[in-house]
């Protein structure tokens, strides 16, 4: 495990933040890929492909990670922010995510994506938005 990482969300400025917080943070933006540009572009609607499906960014000070919401989603103050939790082992990423599960409401259970091996979304109990991740081995 790497540490928790912030992941902020935005809705549909994504860009914009990022080069913004480029300027204020003197960072830079080390991955960015719309909902377009994205395997599941073809299913995307239109008004959402321009929008930013996940970024991470990072300064001297630290980094995190940014996406608009998609199709579906209502950002308001409160769930803006998640905490990130990266893993390389799968059993102890069903560990985290079951009990930090435990009493609250899963999102997306833990599973394949087409970017991971395993990852899953949920907010806690005390309402705090989580997200687990463990990356597809490099090819």
């Amino acid at each position: 495990m790497q540490g928790i990482t912030p992941y902020l969300n935005f809705e549909g400025n994504g860009s914009e933040a990022l080069q913004f917080y480029c300027k204020a943070l003197d960072g830079k933006i080390l991955f960015q890929q719309t909902f377009g540009e994205s395997p599941m572009g073809a299913q995307t609607p239109d008004e959402f492909k321009s929008r930013l499906m996940h970024a991470s960014f990072e300064c001297e000070a630290g980094s995190f990670m940014a996406s608009d919401g998609p199709p579906g989603y209502q950002m308001k103050i409160g769930n803006n922010v998640s905490l990130s939790l990266h893993f390389n082992d799968v059993q102890k990423l069903e560990k985290a995510f079951n009990g930090l599960a435990e009493g609250g409401q899963v999102l997306m259970s833990a599973q394949e994506t087409f970017w991971a091996h395993r990852f899953g979304m949920l907010i806690d109990k005390y309402g705090f938005s989580w997200m687990v991740n463990m990356d597809k081995p490099q090819q």
